[in-house]
């Protein structure tokens, strides 16, 4: 993943956060290592930065980059208010 970082929108941010907190399983749709779109279920453990990048850690162990999501149980994350 060597593309420069895009980052998501505080309020995806914010739903992702809520996700984790009440270990809610849900189905993640990202562009995986290939860019070919894959989905999983699974919940949010962790979210965190790293080397100006923010990453998604799911309960299986799954490290995703934010700007890889393509949605996150129907919430988009680049939209703006």
């Amino acid at each position: 993943m060597n593309k420069e970082y895009k980052r998501v929108s505080c309020d995806f941010y914010d739903e992702l956060e809520a996700m984790a907190i009440h270990h809610k399983d849900c189905d993640i749709v990202f562009w995986d290592e290939n860019d070919a779109k894959s989905i999983i279920h699974d919940r949010i453990k962790n979210l965190y930065a790293s080397d100006g990048n923010e990453y998604l850690e799911t309960g299986k162990g799954l490290i995703i980059r934010l700007d890889k999501i393509i949605e996150v149980d129907g919430k988009l994350p680049f939209n703006q208010c």
